[in-house]
């Protein structure tokens, strides 16, 4: 494949990778360091308010690649799933309200030890969804997870398992992640890219280094660890993927260090290593 250097204007800034920024930071950030898109999650919107979040990314331009997140379907109780629905719905109507067309979905985990009715229920909640999510213009991009979060965080853990269940709906109302992080390892994984041509909703890097410094918190900055990261770029762009890429790093020690060094290390590595 063609070594391809990509433009600074493909970068989206996912704000997990700036945790200690609130939203307002992390937009006046992306200004400062002429970075034009922006991935919202959740619980930042909650600190500030719908309104008052999309009144902030709008006043400095940015565009939204995508809101994070939807999911957690799986439930003890028909109750429990009615409630987690209740909330894929409200997730819905916010990323339309942002102006972005894709909502991620961490599809959630087993409850205690029966995990195919897990994988029964995502699939379910995702079928309950996508009516509603058509109707508002948003795209459920179903993100399979590393396997190492299948007990916590989401019973699909492999990009066939993510092509399978998105397959179920039109391109038009369900597609997949490719998270570098998540998919890296996988012997499968040029061959299940392929398989999601047309597909491809997002597109998001990140390293793995060793050791792990911790399960949740463990990913290294691009460069720094073992992800062949341009050939899966490459590979994404070839089954027909041409958005942003976010990149989105949960990692204590960047959260840690001031956010301007962190977008400043961002742009060099993105341009060297994705």
């Amino acid at each position: 494949m063609e070594n391809k250097q990509l433009s600074l204007g493909k970068l989206s800034l996912n704000q997990i990778t700036t945790e200690n920024w609130s939203l307002a930071e992390a937009v006046a950030g992306c200004e400062k360091a002429d970075i034009t898109w922006i991935s919202v999650w959740r619980h930042k919107i909650q600190e500030k308010g719908l309104k008052e979040s999309k009144k902030v990314i709008d006043d400095a331009g940015l565009k939204v690649s995508s809101l994070c997140r939807g999911g957690m379907f799986p439930g003890n109780t028909a109750t429990q799933r009615k409630n987690n629905l209740e909330d894929n719905f409200r997730a819905v109507e916010e990323a339309a309200e942002l102006g972005t067309d894709v909502l991620v979905l961490v599809c959630g985990g087993p409850v205690d030890k029966h995990i195919d009715d897990a994988r029964k229920w995502v699939e379910e909640g995702i079928e309950q969804l996508v009516p509603f999510a058509e109707s508002h213009g948003v795209k459920l991009g179903i993100e399979p997870l590393h396997p190492m979060y299948a007990a916590d965080r989401s019973v699909i853990v492999t990009l066939d398992g993510a092509n399978r269940l998105s397959e179920k709906f039109a391109p038009h109302q369900a597609g997949v992640i490719v998270d570098v992080f998540h998919v890296w390892w996988d012997p499968a994984l040029y061959r299940q890219i392929e398989l999601a041509k047309g597909r491809i909703l997002g597109f998001h890097v990140s390293d793995w280094i060793v050791p792990v410094p911790d399960i949740f918190k463990g990913r290294g900055m691009m460069g720094d660890g073992f992800i062949d990261i341009r050939r899966i770029r490459q590979s994404v762009e070839k089954a027909g993927y041409d958005g942003p890429i976010e990149v989105e790093i949960i990692n204590q020690e960047i959260w840690d260090q001031p956010g301007d060094q962190t977008l400043g290390m961002i742009k060099e590595r993105f341009l060297e290593h994705v």
